[in-house]
């Protein structure tokens, strides 16, 4: 049997004083709900360019839920199989 579902990501990104901040939401039919976070700071002598600082921060962020979902994975083996579960290399 085949079924699908829906996950959302839902990433907010804010900017203040050359700080760029993301947050990636990861949302489930099952209530779950993990939040990445990434940052990203300009250096004074760089230009003025607000999509790098986005795209630094929201793959800083994806990247910081993506470990976080690995490591819930991970414990959601742990309690079912009552083995430790290997880390990934």
């Amino acid at each position: 049997m085949i079924t699908a579902k829906t996950w959302t990501v839902e990433i907010h990104v804010d900017e203040h004083d050359r700080r760029t901040r993301a947050q990636a939401r990861l949302h489930t039919k099952d209530d779950t709900q993990l939040v990445g976070v990434g940052l990203a700071r300009r250096n004074p002598a760089d230009p003025d360019i607000p999509e790098i600082g986005d795209e630094l921060a929201v793959s800083r962020a994806l990247s910081d839920l993506a470990h976080q979902l690995l490591d819930f994975a991970a414990a959601d083996v742990e309690t079912f199989s009552q083995r430790r579960a290997m880390p990934s290399p």
